[in-house]
C-alpha cells in the first residue's frame, strides 16, 4: 500500500512507515492541481497545515482509506467531504500541548519587554534603555479565552510567575476551574478586567473575529493580546487601528487570517511581536506528532486498528455498518445539545431505549461526548479521546438501558446537566437509517438534524411565527423547514426553523427583538 506525504514530517515518522513495508512517497510542496492528480494512486495521505485537503482532492482520491494530520488542528481539511467517502480523518492530540504553551509564554514574555524590538535596535548599533520600558507580569490578570490542554497548561505555568488567571471556556466547570485555580467568568468581564489576554480556542463560525473592534473598545487602556491559536478570531483591521491608537498597548500574533500575511499592517507596527505559525514548532513536538501520525496509520492500514479518528470510532468492520447509523443520530443529537445549552458542564446522561440498549454502546456514546465537547476543543475531541476530556474535566458521564422505546425500535435521550439546569434531547431513526429530532426538553416536534437551524423558544401566542417568517423573508433567507411544539395551549413553545443559508448577526438580531421571544439560537449540523 501507498502513503503520500505532502508536507514535511520527521524522518522518524517516515521510517515507521517503511519498516511496516509501505510504500513511502514524499512529495512537498505541490499545487493543488499537482495533488489532485497525483492523490488517486495512494491509501493514505500525510499532511501537517501547509496542505489543503480540500473537496475537490478528496473526489479525486479513489483508493484513499484515511488521511493523518501530523497535528491536532484539523482546518485544512473538510472532514464532512472524508466522512462521506468513508475515509479515516485521524490527528494527534496532544502531540503540540506543551510546545505551544511554551510558545504563549515566549511571547508573552517577548511582548511585555519588547525583546524582539531591543534586539532588532541593538542590532542597529543602537543602546535605547528608554524607548523600550516594559512592564511586569508579576500580580497582572491574564485572560484565557479557551482552557482545553493547551489553554491549561499556560495557566499553570502563569501561576508560577505570581499571574491572576481568569478564564471564558463555555465547557469548564466549577470544579475543574478550582483544580487549576483559575476562575471562571463570562467574555464581557474576561475582555473588561484583562491586563493580558491570550487565546486558545478552535477557529468555528462562533470564534471568527470574535475580538473585534465593538469588543477591543470594551478591553483596558493599554491591554496586552497574544494569539497562538488560529488566525481569524482576531480582526486584523480593528487590531491594527487599536495598536495605532494606543487602545492596546501591544500584541503578540503567531497565527494570521491569511499565512503567509503578505502586505498585512500589522507587520508594520513597532508594537507587534510577529511570528511564523512556530506554536508546534519544536523538535521534540514534531517528531512527537511525526511518530504518532506514522504509528496510527500503520495501525490502519497494516492491523485495522483505528486510533485517533475524529470521524470514525475504533470498532471491527464487521460491526461498524450496524452501528454507524447510531453514531450518526448521536454525533447529531450532541451537537444539537451543545449549541443550545449555555454553561459549564456537571454530568452527560445518554438514554439507551429499546433496540439498540442491546447493542456496543461505547462508540455510541463517545459519538455524543465528541460532539458535546467539539466545539471549544474542536482540534483535539475525537471518539478516542473524549471520554477521558470529559473525565480530566470533571464532567460525570451514565448510561442508561431500557427495553421500552414506546412507539419506536429504538431511541437515543441524551442529557446535559449543570447545577440545577438539565437540557436534553431525544432522537431516533426512520427506516433505521435516518435521523430524526422527536423531542426538545419537554417539547415534542419531528426535526431532520442537518444544516441550519434557529431554535427559537417563545410565548405561544398568535403571530409569532408570522414575525419570524417576515424578517427572514425580508432578508432574502428561505426557510426550508419549520417545526413547532408546546408542552400546553398559551404556555411556552418552541419553533425550529430550517434555512437554506447562515443568519446574519444583524439579521438574527433583529429576531431577538420580536414580540413574545424568549430566546433564539442559530446552530448548524452537517448536511
Amino acid at each position: 500500500m501507498k502513503v503520500l506525504v505532502s508536507d514535511n514530517i520527521s524522518p522518524k515518522g517516515i521510517a515507521i512507515l517503511k519498516k511496516a513495508k509501505l510504500t513511502v512517497d514524499v512529495k512537498t510542496g505541490l499545487s493543488t492541481d499537482e495533488l489532485k492528480k497525483a492523490i488517486h494512486t495512494y491509501e493514505a495521505l500525510i499532511v501537517r497545515s501547509a496542505t489543503k485537503v480540500t473537496r475537490d482532492i478528496i473526489d479525486a482520491a479513489e483508493n484513499l482509506k484515511v488521511i493523518g494530520r501530523a497535528g491536532s488542528g484539523l482546518d485544512n481539511i473538510d472532514k464532512t467531504a472524508a466522512t462521506k467517502r468513508g475515509i479515516v480523518v485521524m490527528n494527534t492530540p496532544g502531540g503540540n500541548t506543551i510546545t505551544t504553551a511554551e510558545h504563549t509564554m515566549a511571547l508573552l514574555f517577548s511582548m511585555a519587554r519588547q525583546v524582539p524590538q531591543a534586539s532588532a535596535s541593538m542590532k542597529e548599533g543602537k543602546w535605547e534603555k528608554k524607548r523600550f520600558m516594559g512592564v511586569e507580569l508579576y500580580n497582572k490578570t491574564l485572560g484565557i479565552i479557551g482552557l482545553g490542554n493547551i489553554g491549561a497548561h499556560v495557566a499553570r505555568m502563569a501561576h508560577g510567575i505570581g499571574m491572576h488567571i481568569i478564564t471564558y471556556d463555555p465547557f469548564l466547570n466549577e470544579e475543574k476551574a478550582r483544580t487549576l485555580g483559575v476562575k471562571i467568568v463570562e467574555l464581557g468581564e474576561l475582555i473588561k478586567t484583562s491586563d493580558f489576554i491570550t487565546i486558545h480556542a478552535p477557529l468555528t463560525k462562533d470564534t471568527m473575529g470574535m475580538i473585534n473592534a465593538e469588543r477591543i473598545s470594551k478591553m483596558k487602556p493599554g491591554v496586552r493580546l497574544i494569539n497562538s491559536a488560529r488566525g481569524g478570531i482576531i480582526d486584523e483591521k480593528a487590531l491594527h487601528d487599536a495598536i495605532q491608537s494606543g487602545k492596546v498597548a501591544a500584541a503578540a500574533l503567531d497565527v494570521f487570517e491569511k499565512e503567509p500575511p503578505e502586505g498585512s499592517p500589522l507587520l508594520g507596527l513597532d508594537r507587534m511581536v510577529c511570528t511564523p505559525h512556530l506554536g508546534a514548532a519544536s523538535t521534540e513536538a514534531q517528531e512527537n506528532v511525526a511518530i504518532a501520525i506514522a504509528e496510527q496509520i500503520v495501525d490502519y492500514l497494516v492491523h485495522g486498528t483505528i486510533r485517533n479518528a475524529v470521524n470514525f470510532p475504533s470498532v471491527s468492520a464487521d460491526i461498524l455498518p450496524t452501528l454507524q447509523p447510531y453514531i450518526n443520530l448521536a454525533e447529531r443529537l450532541g451537537s444539537f445539545l451543545a449549541q443550545i445549552f449555555e454553561g459549564g458542564i456537571n454530568e452527560i446522561v445518554v438514554e439507551y431505549k429499546g433496540e439498540v440498549a442491546g447493542l456496543m454502546l461505547e462508540p455510541i456514546t463517545a459519538a455524543v461526548l465528541k460532539n458535546i465537547l467539539a466545539p471549544i476543543l474542536e482540534s483535539t475531541v475525537n471518539f478516542i479521546n473524549a471520554p477521558l476530556i470529559a473525565k480530566e474535566r470533571n464532567i460525570k458521564v451514565k448510561e442508561i438501558t431500557s427495553d421500552d422505546a414506546g412507539d419506536y425500535h429504538s431511541m437515543l435521550v441524551v442529557k446535559i446537566r449543570a447545577n440545577k439546569k438539565e437540557n436534553s434531547v431525544s432522537g431516533v431513526l426512520h427506516g433505521k437509517k435516518y435521523p430524526r429530532i422527536i423531542m426538545v426538553n419537554n417539547f415534542a416536534v419531528e426535526v431532520v438534524p442537518e444544516g441550519e437551524m434557529l431554535v427559537v423558544l417563545n410565548n405561544d401566542k398568535p403571530g409569532v411565527i408570522g414575525n419570524i417568517g417576515t424578517v427572514l423573508g425580508k432578508n432574502n433567507i428561505n426557510i426550508a423547514r419549520m417545526q413547532f411544539g408546546r408542552a400546553k395551549p398559551g404556555g411556552k413553545a418552541i419553533s425550529i426553523v430550517s434555512t437554506d443559508t447562515s443568519v446574519s448577526e444583524k439579521i438574527l438580531s433583529a429576531i431577538k427583538k420580536l414580540p413574545n421571544l424568549l430566546d433564539v439560537k442559530q446552530i448548524h449540523l452537517p448536511e
